[in-house]
């Protein structure tokens, strides 16, 4: 039993606890290539957001981990079978859904751990702290905790080298051999400010990747993996932490 994690724990353990922060770990369910699991974005999410919290509570965080959301908005990806769309919409009403139950539990601080770069949590999170004003939300990219490039050489964009080290690392019985694996060649916007990035437009799945990855993994290891999986985690638990003693929005600045 983990007793910073809801979905492990008891009445025992809730009702003789006081919580400071609750953590959410938000993933997707969606192709990665062909040597990943759909569910990479969740398990990543899951273990980072699990062993962030445990080890803030060592320092005295109080934080308890939500069961996970393993839908994400793929609306990019409808022609790939069973790649999970949910609306943002949707995710609005849930994360209100979950904001009510804390607010009546006295739990006034959220975080999301994002496992999927299709959410974008930000105007959801503007529109809800209206709703619930006694509630400090935030949310994180596990993986932009710490720079990427300084452990890999192609980090990559879905399913290449970054995540896959992370799975060989985390659930290597999900990864199939790299041999297998496509090399995640991306076929890029012919419009140069899509391309630089300065401009946006959703991208469309079966355009841009004959595999469903973007981002070569064959250089993909476990030590990469275990590594980088590690320092983000760290600073993922120290930002818990701090965020765990903040008592109002006011705090939150010097």
């Amino acid at each position: 039993m983990k007793t910073h994690i809801l979905q492990e724990t008891n009445w025992e353990t809730v009702q003789n606890s006081l919580y400071n922060v609750a953590i959410l770990p938000w993933g997707a369910t969606e192709a990665h290539n062909l040597h990943l699991a759909y569910g990479t974005d969740t398990i990543l999410a899951e273990k980072i957001a699990a062993d962030a919290a445990e080890i803030a509570n060592r320092d005295g965080a109080e934080a308890i981990v939500l069961p996970s959301i393993a839908y994400g908005v793929n609306s990019g990806q409808m022609e790939i079978p069973l790649c999970m769309h949910m609306n943002p919409t949707t995710q609005l009403s849930i994360l209100r859904d979950i904001l009510y139950v804390l607010d009546n539990h006295e739990i006034r601080r959220f975080v999301i751990i994002n496992g999927h770069g299709g959410n974008a949590f930000q105007p959801i999170i503007r529109e809800l702290s209206l709703e619930f004003p006694d509630i400090i939300m935030s949310y994180v990219n596990w993986w932009t905790a710490v720079k990427a490039d300084k452990y890999f050489d192609e980090p990559g964009d879905h399913a290449g080298e970054l995540e896959t080290s992370a799975m060989m690392h985390i659930r290597p019985d999900l990864v199939a051999p790299l041999d297998e694996a496509g090399v995640g060649n991306e076929t890029r916007f012919k419009i140069e400010a899509l391309k630089e990035k300065w401009a946006w437009t959703p991208r469309r799945w079966i355009y841009i990747s004959e595999d469903t990855g973007v981002g070569n993994p064959k250089k993909a290891t476990k030590e990469k993996g275990e590594l980088f999986v590690k320092q983000c985690t760290e600073k993922i638990a120290k930002f818990i932490l701090d965020f765990s003693h903040v008592q109002n929005e006011e705090d939150l600045y010097e």
